[in-house]
């Protein structure tokens, strides 16, 4: 296993000792240096380039959001922020500026509550090992006004416009890196399209309904956290509530939504392969299935449904994935009919579902 080697950006001694003494558990991981403000972390960066910066929000002379601007710019630097400024548009805001994850402290003030953040912390600091160089601030690119696409990646043919049918719903899975991928994805719908779009992002609970808010502000869909018997509408958008699965039933001559909460089966929360599995079964044909980035596998079972009901499955490419987990293991299920980079994830879901 290649070393990590960590930067701990903190002003709190005890919160410095405790998440370096997380983190020296880990093996394959080295905490490097600290630093006790924002523009301590600049030097240490620079002096040391760390593979990884665990990052306070809350900080004299220079905040956490600063520099946290500043590292995912200027430096391609994964950053993990650590705080107890937690609220969901703190989280979100860190997100937006190009944090790789975040996690909450439990507490605000020296407590040994802290450590109850390790099994978080080591999972998400292993993640960074499957990060190219850069790969963050890619992430964050948009797609130049008028830059025509690059050659697309096929597992089969495309289908022609004549054989499209009208396509009802598109379901996006995402887990890590995928609010802000999300986010590029609604930004590019510039008008309802007929088609409704539903989500499931691995999020936990109290954060999702901030999250279709923050989404609602820049997108022409109206989108919202699920709620129980919402119809499914062309031009909407369901956010899947955090710690809860999306699935759906048909209820007076319309479909509409059920929030359920998850099975001791379910792995990863709001499940993609669920959301996946109950649209296939009721639109069927009329379903194109999106897999983003994500650690993990959750998507790659609900995509054999989607293609065994006759649905179409687009997944991210590792070109632009901040973690390529979900996808690649949607791509080894071999059902995939299109991988393409985030830039041009939203043109090929229009592609496939706006009949000209």
């Amino acid at each position: 296993m290649k070393n990590i080697r960590v930067v701990v950006v903190d002003d709190s001694a005890f919160s410095r000792r405790t998440i370096t003494k997380m983190l020296d558990r880990i093996e394959g991981v080295e905490v490097v240096g600290y630093a006790i403000n924002g523009e301590e972390g600049i030097q240490k960066v620079i002096a040391l380039k760390p593979d990884l910066v665990t990052l306070d929000l809350q900080m004299p002379k220079m905040d956490g959001f600063t520099l946290l601007r500043i590292l995912t710019a200027r430096f391609s630097v994964p950053v993990i922020v650590i705080s107890a400024l937690s609220g969901a548009e703190e989280v979100f805001k860190a997100l937006e500026l190009g944090a790789f994850d975040f996690i909450a402290k439990p507490s605000s003030s020296a407590s040994t509550d802290l450590l109850t953040i390790r099994g978080d912390l080591q999972q998400k600091v292993l993640q960074v090992l499957n990060l190219k160089p850069g790969r963050l601030r890619q992430h964050q690119v948009p797609l130049p006004e008028g830059e025509q696409p690059e050659q697309r990646q096929d597992f089969h043919p495309a289908r022609s416009v004549e054989n499209k049918r009208p396509v009802s719903v598109v379901a996006i899975g995402a887990s890590t890196g995928g609010p802000p991928a999300l986010q590029g994805i609604f930004s590019s719908f510039e008008k309802h399209y007929p088609f409704a779009v539903v989500v499931s992002q691995h999020m936990p609970a109290g954060f999702t309904r901030a999250f279709a808010e923050r989404l609602n502000r820049n997108c022409a869909f109206t989108v919202k956290e699920a709620e129980d018997g919402d119809p499914v509408l062309p031009g909407h958008v369901l956010i899947a509530p955090g710690g809860k699965n999306l699935l759906f039933e048909h209820r007076g001559g319309e479909v509409t939504a059920r929030v359920v909460s998850p099975t001791p089966a379910d792995r990863f929360i709001p499940s993609v392969d669920v959301m996946f599995e109950s649209c296939a079964s009721i639109f069927r044909d009329r379903l194109v299935a999106v897999v983003l980035t994500g650690m993990g596998n959750d998507g790659s079972k609900g995509i054999l449904s989607v293609k065994q009901q006759g649905g179409y499955v687009i997944s991210e490419s590792e070109e632009s994935a901040v973690v390529f987990g979900m996808p690649r293991e949607a791509i080894a299920t071999g059902v995939v009919d299109r991988v393409a980079p985030l830039r041009h994830v939203a043109r090929e879901i229009l592609a496939k579902c706006v009949v000209e």
